[in-house]
């Protein structure tokens, strides 16, 4: 059970007030995740930093979701699967990917499973992938640049699937048609 406090603009502390206006600004509603994260401003701040920066890569819309999902998978955060399950939708990320990202299972698009599978050795070993793994990654077409950006990605969701682990976080009414559990 949740014992972390849902901020909002008003009630945050004086340093998260800023950036929970603007996430309100950006999706009309402040996510349960930002909301509980304000209870350090700093640690918002990051996580809205850096999902801002992750949208710079070079990655497509699917390519950023799958590079969030499957992360999030290996981490096993219900909330982030769910929210990013929505958002990967309102990408019109093919559902089928969607699924097959829920479900852990192989993607039919070699070059994009090469990615699952580059995110999930990266979560798995804490970042020690094999020469033969990152080509692997490489010939399916990826750069080295793109290395870097999926270590974005992981840090990003490191940052929230712990957060949404520690504080138990509520999922919004707006994720809850994606509710997820990982399978045992």
């Amino acid at each position: 059970m949740s014992n972390y406090k849902l901020y909002t603009e008003t009630t945050a502390p004086e340093g998260a007030r800023q950036t929970l206006q603007e996430v309100k600004s950006n999706y009309g509603f402040i996510p349960n995740l930002m909301a509980t994260m304000a209870e350090s401003p700093a640690l918002l701040k990051a996580y809205a930093t850096i999902s801002q920066i992750f949208e710079e890569t070079s990655f497509s819309n699917t390519e950023k979701q799958l590079v969030l999902l499957a992360a999030s998978h290996e981490n096993a955060c219900y909330y982030c699967m769910a929210a990013h399950s929505t958002i990967a939708l309102i990408h019109k990320v093919p559902a089928s990917i969607i699924e097959a990202l829920r479900d852990d299972r192989p993607l039919a698009d070699a070059k994009l499973e090469a990615l699952r599978q580059f995110v999930r050795t990266m979560v798995r070993r804490r970042g020690h992938a094999t020469d033969e793994e990152v080509q692997i990654f490489l010939d399916a077409g990826y750069t080295r640049a793109n290395i870097f950006d999926v270590l974005a990605g992981i840090g990003m969701k490191t940052l929230s699937n712990y957060t949404n682990h520690i504080a138990d976080t509520p999922l919004d009414v707006a994720f809850q048609p994606q509710e997820w559990q990982k399978a045992v």
